[in-house]
């Protein structure tokens, strides 16, 4: 009987390990937005396809322009599990944009797709806007803090 057991376990040890060894094949991913957005833009022409044209191929936009409908935005991200170094930090792995700008006609103008690379090149200006709105008045400020000293030691 232990001997019928001890062969069974190796066997059952060898195979369980082949079958937990093929589990992680594909890397695990967080998809939002439109998958593949990168290929489907390739299928638009500019000059010849239409609002319709572009809802059959890739949706409906994920933002349309404050002003006017006829600048349509698409978004694309996808994040993955970092490796030993990121501690299994999510990662991302492509961030793509796809800006659609159409005529009066419904006709496609303008495409341009800005990816990770583009969009970190992109320089921010570092100045700051001044809220003189939302500045608290002297007593205010120093009822607040009055207020803070006499709740604070409270338990």
């Amino acid at each position: 009987m232990f001997f019928w057991f001890k062969n069974h376990f190796n066997s059952l040890f060898i195979v369980l390990f082949i079958f937990l060894l093929g589990c992680q094949l594909e890397e695990p991913s967080k998809n939002h937005g439109i998958v593949f957005l990168k290929n489907r833009s390739d299928q638009l022409i500019v000059n010849t396809t239409n609002k319709n044209d572009v809802i059959k191929i890739i949706g409906q936009p994920h933002a349309k322009s404050i002003n006017d409908d006829d600048f349509w935005i698409y978004i694309e991200r996808n994040l993955s599990k970092g490796k030993y170094h990121k501690l299994g930090q999510h990662v991302l792995k492509s961030n793509n944009t796809l800006v659609l700008q159409f005529d009066k006609f419904g006709i496609l103008k303008f495409k341009k797709i800005y990816d990770k690379d583009y969009i970190n090149k992109i320089a921010f200006s570092e100045k700051e806007t001044k809220n003189e709105l939302s500045k608290r008045s002297f007593v205010e400020s120093f009822l607040s803090s009055l207020k803070a000293k006499m709740y604070g030691s409270r338990k």
